[in-house]
């Protein structure tokens, strides 16, 4: 009975282990055999082991030799089993390691990690955020979900690809979601705005069900789905329309339409971010910390007041204690980012 539990447990392992295992126990089966058969050529088992690896892999460096008829017939049978294990080892591991960097491109590996940010959907949108998280060496590592993608090289974005529906709990359960930090749900491009916020309000609910504490952050395209998303469990919303409806109004509209392309290009190379206000600005007002922040090329546009964004305050508002002030700078001079 203990017996057949063995053979099951020695059947359940993965091919790679039981190959190892196979090799190692006949190595050290030939080792001590040829050590019983000739102990003055191999004084210690330790030898025999040693023998036995170099000949059953076929290196031969020729050091422990058996000398007796015996012996050689031992050396037959160790090359005959033992190089064949050991060759059928090499080629399996070769094509195992090729098979795992494969399923990881195809995004079909697990996630283990802890602490990441997964990010939903693959677009413009979603490069030039890992490119952002590269420049700035973030410690955080990325794990995408994405279904129009059927593979996506580890080697050239530096992300965790799990191919599938971002609505899946399986898809989620891979991505490890009840272990990451952050989830960033972006829009899709191959639908209609209605139906691509019905989407992300899917996939809100969805990540939201998988991890209840978990920091949600979506972009909604329409106003009448902004409250749906909050609804639904997101903690940030992102109006991206709404930024390019002002561009396209003030460059059809204004006197210098070329200015248009100006702020364009300037708020481009911009980062929003934030900073929690020190003891010397308490009790200052926004004015005051406006003018200290530009010495720094750091332009203010507003605070945020427990857990209340306020942009453009008015100017005699005073700070208190907890406040964090937003602004810009230029990306290669910003750190940290608005939470």
């Amino acid at each position: 009975m203990l017996w057949n539990r063995w053979v099951q447990f020695y059947f359940h392992l993965p091919i790679i282990i039981r190959l190892l295992l196979s090799v190692t126990f006949l190595m050290l089966s030939f080792g001590y055999l040829i050590h019983l058969i000739e102990p003055d050529h191999f004084p210690s088992t330790f030898d025999g082991i040693w023998w036995a690896f170099v000949t059953g892999s076929t290196v031969g460096y020729g050091d422990y030799v058996p000398l007796s008829s015996l012996g050689k017939i031992i050396a037959i049978l160790l090359i005959l089993a033992g190089g064949g294990f050991v060759t059928f080892y090499m080629a399996t591991l070769s094509a195992g390691t090729i098979k795992l960097e494969q399923d990881l491109s195809k995004g079909k590996i697990t996630y283990k990690g802890t602490n990441h940010t997964i990010i939903i959907g693959w677009n413009e949108r979603t490069k030039q955020l890992i490119e952002m998280f590269k420049d700035h060496n973030l410690d955080t590592d990325t794990v995408l979900i994405d279904h129009t993608l059927n593979k996506l090289s580890y080697q050239d974005h530096q992300i965790h690809f799990i191919n599938g529906e971002p609505t899946s709990d399986k898809t989620l359960k891979k991505a490890n979601i009840e272990q990451a930090k952050n989830v960033v749900i972006t829009s899709d491009p191959t639908l209609t705005e209605e139906e691509a916020d019905r989407q992300t309000i899917l996939n809100i609910i969805a990540a939201r069900g998988n991890n209840p504490s978990i920091h949600i952050i979506s972009e909604i395209l329409t106003e009448m789905q902004k409250k749906n998303a909050t609804r639904a469990g997101t903690d940030v919303v992102l109006r991206s329309n709404n930024f390019m409806s002002s561009l396209f109004y003030q460059s059809l509209f204004q006197k210098d339409p070329q200015a248009t392309d100006i702020i364009a290009e300037t708020l481009e190379e911009q980062q929003y971010c934030s900073e929690l206000i020190g003891e010397d600005l308490i009790h200052k007002d926004f004015y005051f910390c406006a003018q200290q922040f530009l010495v720094e090329r750091k332009w203010l546009i507003g605070l945020v007041r427990e857990n209340e964004i306020i942009l453009h305050p008015d100017f005699t508002s005073p700070m208190k204690k907890g406040d964090s002030l937003i602004f810009l700078r230029p990306l290669d001079h910003a750190q940290n980012r608005v939470k």
